[in-house]
C-alpha cells in the first residue's frame, strides 16, 4: 500500500492515513493531556501543534510515509498516530528508519497499539528497503518498551543515549533504544 498516493492501511479496527487540517484540534487536545505527555515533554500550544501537523504532512509528500493519524474505523475518531520517519538527528537513528506511536488517553490498553504498530512495521518492510526498523524511548516509559518487546524488538542498550533535544538535567533526556528485523520471506 503507498499512502502517498493517496491510500490507507486499514487493519480490522483501525485506519493509517495522511494528516488533514482538521486533525489540528484533537490532536492539540492529546499533546496537552498530561497523562499522554508525561513521557513525551512538555504541552505544545496550538501554533506547535499546527506546525507538526505540516511537518508531518510535508514528511509524508517527501518521503512516502511519516507518523500516520490512527483514526478508528468504528467511529472515525482520530485517536492518536503511528507510523514511521526518518531517525531523529544526532541520534543512534540518524539514517534509520523510526517506529513511533502516541495515542489519546482514552485509546490505551484497547491494543490499538499493537495494531497500528504491527501495520506500520509490515507496510515498512515491504515498501522500504530498510532491513531494520528502529524505536526509541525513556526508560520510565514502561508502557512504550513493553509494547517494542510484545512487537518483536530487541533491546539495543549499546545504542541508548541522550536526547539532543531534550534539557540537561531533564529526567526525559535518557534513551532507550529497540530494533527489529525484516522477517525472513
Amino acid at each position: 500500500m503507498n499512502c502517498s498516493s493517496g491510500h490507507i492501511i486499514e487493519t480490522e479496527r483501525l485506519i493509517l492515513r495522511a494528516w488533514r487540517d482538521a486533525d489540528v484540534d484533537p490532536f492539540y487536545a492529546m499533546s496537552n493531556d498530561s497523562a499522554v505527555m508525561k513521557y513525551l515533554g512538555p504541552f505544545r500550544s496550538i501554533e506547535e501543534t499546527r506546525a507538526s501537523v505540516e511537518q508531518l504532512q510535508h514528511d509524508q509528500l517527501a518521503n512516502g510515509y511519516c507518523f500516520w493519524v490512527i483514526e478508528r474505523r468504528a467511529d472515525k475518531a482520530m485517536i492518536g498516530f503511528c507510523g514511521l520517519n526518518p531517525g531523529p538527528e544526532d541520534t543512534p537513528l540518524e539514517g534509520r528508519t523510526e517506529i513511533g506511536w502516541r495515542l489519546a488517553h482514552h485509546a490505551w490498553g484497547q491494543g490499538y497499539g499493537r495494531e497500528a504498530a504491527q501495520a506500520s512495521l509490515n507496510w515498512g518492510f515491504a515498501n522500504l528497503a530498510d532491513q531494520t526498523i528502529w524505536a526509541i524511548t525513556v526508560p520510565a516509559n514502561t508502557r512504550s518498551w513493553r509494547l517494542m518487546e510484545r512487537l518483536g524488538m530487541v533491546r539495543q542498550p549499546d545504542l541508548d543515549f541522550d536526547h539532543p533535544n531534550v534539557p540537561v538535567g531533564n529526567p526525559l533526556k535518557r534513551h532507550i533504544t529497540y530494533c527489529i528485523g525484516k522477517p525472513p520471506v
